[in-house]
C-alpha cells in the first residue's frame, strides 16, 4: 500500500518537477514586469481571442471523431458527452500529464455506459493516426525548410558522428545494460498479464478498439476531421504570432517548423508540454532572427494563455456533466 502510494506520488509530482526545473533554467534572472507591460501595452489581444475558436473548435472536432470511432465496436455515446470528456481531458493531463486518455474513457464509461476498453482502444487508434500525420507534416516542413534545420544542427553541433564520438566505452556499456533492462522488464510485465483474465479482457477490448477503424462509416470524413484537428490547431498556435511585432513578419514557414517542433517536444511527459515546449519553439524562434528576450516573451505569453483556455474549457465540461443525466445499459 505504501509503495503504491508513493508510486502515485512520483507520478504526479516528478512531471512537474521536470517542468518546473526547465522553466526556472529558461528563465532565471528574467525580468517578468517586462512580460506585464507587453501583455497590458503592447500585445495585440484581438489576435489572441482570434485564435481562441480555433482551439476550442479542435477539442469539439476531436469528439466528434472519436465518436466516429465509437460506433463499429458497438458503442454509442451522446455527441455532447463525447466533447465534453475531450475538454476534461485536456484539462485532467494539466495536473497529471497523460491521464487524459484514462479522464476521457472514464467519463464516457459514468455518463454512457460505454466500455472502457473499447473506448480505450479507439483513443490508440487515435493516437496512431495522429502520429502518421504529424511525421507526415513533420516530413514536408522539413523538406520546405531544410536551410533552417541545417542551420540548427550547424549551431548546435548537433549530429550522429558528434553524438557517437561523445560517448566512452562506459557510456555504451551503461546504455546497453539500460536497454536489456527495459526488454526483461516489458517481457516480465507482459507474462504476469497474460495470467489474469481481466486483463485479458481489457486488451481485447483495446484490440476491436484499434481494428475499429477498418469499419467506420465514411471513411472520408474521419480524414477530414484529422485534417481538421490538426489545421485547428494548427490555426490556434499561428494566429498568435501576430499578436506580436517581433514575430507577426515571420511567415508560415517559421509558423509550421515551430509547430511540429513544439509538438514534438510535448511529448516529454510535463503539464501541457510546458517546459520542453518553452525551449524548443524559443530556440526554432531564435533561428529565425527573433531575440532571446522576445522569444521567451512569446513562449511564455502564448503557452500561458492557451493552457488557461485549457483550464477553462475543463471547467465548463464538469459543469456540464453535472447537468446531464447519466444513461444505463438498459436506457
Amino acid at each position: 500500500m505504501y509503495m503504491q502510494t508513493m508510486k502515485n506520488i512520483l507520478k504526479f509530482v516528478m512531471p512537474l518537477l521536470l517542468g518546473g526545473a526547465i522553466l526556472y533554467w529558461m528563465y532565471r534572472g528574467f525580468d517578468f514586469q517586462q512580460v506585464r507591460h507587453i501583455v497590458l501595452h503592447e500585445m495585440s489581444w484581438t489576435w489572441m481571442l482570434l485564435s481562441f475558436p480555433f482551439g476550442i473548435l479542435a477539442q469539439m472536432i476531436r469528439g466528434w471523431r472519436w465518436h466516429q470511432t465509437l460506433e463499429p465496436v458497438g458503442e454509442h455515446p451522446r455527441t455532447s458527452v463525447s466533447v465534453n470528456a475531450i475538454f476534461l481531458s485536456y484539462a485532467a493531463s494539466l495536473v497529471v500529464p497523460r491521464i487524459g486518455e484514462f479522464t476521457r474513457c472514464g467519463v464516457l464509461k459514468r455518463w454512457d455506459d460505454v466500455s472502457f476498453p473499447k473506448a480505450l482502444g479507439t483513443v490508440v487508434t487515435e493516437r496512431a493516426i495522429d502520429t502518421l500525420l504529424v511525421l507526415l507534416i513533420t516530413g514536408l516542413t522539413i523538406l520546405f525548410e531544410m536551410s533552417t534545420f541545417g542551420t540548427f544542427f550547424t549551431k548546435t553541433g548537433t549530429s550522429i558522428d558528434s553524438l557517437l564520438h561523445g560517448f566512452s566505452l562506459a557510456g555504451y556499456l551503461v546504455s546497453a545494460i539500460c536497454l536489456v533492462a527495459i526488454l526483461v522488464l516489458v517481457h516480465f510485465l507482459l507474462q504476469r498479464l497474460s495470467i489474469y483474465n481481466k486483463v485479458r479482457t481489457t486488451l481485447k477490448g483495446l484490440w476491436e478498439g484499434v481494428i475499429s477503424l477498418r469499419q467506420v462509416r465514411r471513411v472520408w470524413l474521419f480524414v477530414l476531421l484529422t485534417f481538421a484537428i490538426w489545421a485547428c490547431y494548427f490555426l490556434h498556435y499561428y494566429l498568435t504570432f501576430f499578436c506580436f511585432d517581433f514575430t507577426r513578419h515571420l511567415g508560415i514557414g517559421c509558423a509550421l517548423v515551430t509547430f511540429i517542433v513544439g509538438s514534438i517536444a510535448v511529448i516529454v511527459p510535463t503539464p501541457n508540454g510546458a517546459g520542453p515546449w518553452h525551449f524548443a519553439v524559443k530556440t526554432m524562434l531564435i533561428l529565425y532572427g527573433v531575440q532571446d528576450n522576445e522569444a521567451l516573451y512569446f513562449v511564455l505569453i502564448v503557452h500561458t494563455v492557451q493552457t488557461l483556455l485549457v483550464a477553462l474549457l475543463g471547467i465548463w465540461a464538469w459543469i456540464s456533466l453535472n447537468f446531464t443525466k447519466r444513461l444505463t445499459l438498459k436506457q
